[in-house]
């Protein structure tokens, strides 16, 4: 009867465990991610177990698996992304959706800046990040010639020197190495891209 009860109550401890390292998991990935958004690029094992309140060892035990802490960073990241994102009205002119998608993704890149260049610290040991990168941009991409189709006709030097601009890297060249503002960073991408493809957009008073 005890050799019984002992195992029946297996299952509940292990359960618990269960419960206790899923909890744990999800402080560590909590404390990761408010850490790189505070600017802290490559928190420490001691920095993030003070955030999340755990031990170092679990810290530890979770650094193990760095590609699924990637994972997760980047699953959030993305759903807080997604409401940014909206589709074009095609019957706006060529300028008013260059410069709705312009505001658009600066807006996501305000967003998601900080964690972009974290992710570049990591980027040369994860297959993860290197992944993730690639197929952010191959999403730009689309979106780009779905906002701009006119772009389709355009030489694919155009093309591609349109995507540059309008790049994520182009934006932390502005932002960070530049030091220029959020309007002026918008001005200077939107009337780059308009040169490129031909379109004249209304004067706007600098800042």
């Amino acid at each position: 009867m005890a050799t019984v009860l002992a195992r029946e109550s297996l299952p509940e401890s292990a359960d618990g465990r269960t419960r206790r390292a899923a909890r744990s998991r999800a402080a560590i990935e909590d404390a990761l991610f408010a850490l790189v958004g505070e600017g802290i690029l490559q928190p420490t094992m001691q920095e993030v177990a003070g955030r999340a309140g755990v031990a170092m060892r679990s810290v530890f035990r979770h650094y193990s698996d760095m590609e699924g802490l990637f994972a997760a960073v980047d699953a959030r990241l993305r759903l807080e992304a997604l409401p940014l994102l909206r589709e074009p009205n095609l019957k706006k002119s060529v300028a008013e959706r260059l410069r709705g998608l312009v505001r658009q993704r600066t807006r996501v890149f305000e967003r998601i800046g900080l964690y972009k260049r974290a992710a570049d610290v990591q980027r040369w040991r994860s297959p993860y990040i290197q992944s993730s990168q690639r197929q952010l941009i191959d999403e730009l991409r689309v979106r780009l010639h779905r906002w701009l189709p006119e772009l389709d006709a355009a030489s694919a030097d155009v093309q591609a020197a349109v995507e540059m601009v309008l790049s994520l890297e182009a934006w932390d060249r502005l932002r960070n190495a530049q030091r220029l503002g959020p309007t002026r960073t918008v001005q200077v991408m939107e009337r780059t891209a308009a040169t490129l493809l031909g379109v004249t957009l209304p004067a706007t008073r600098r800042r």
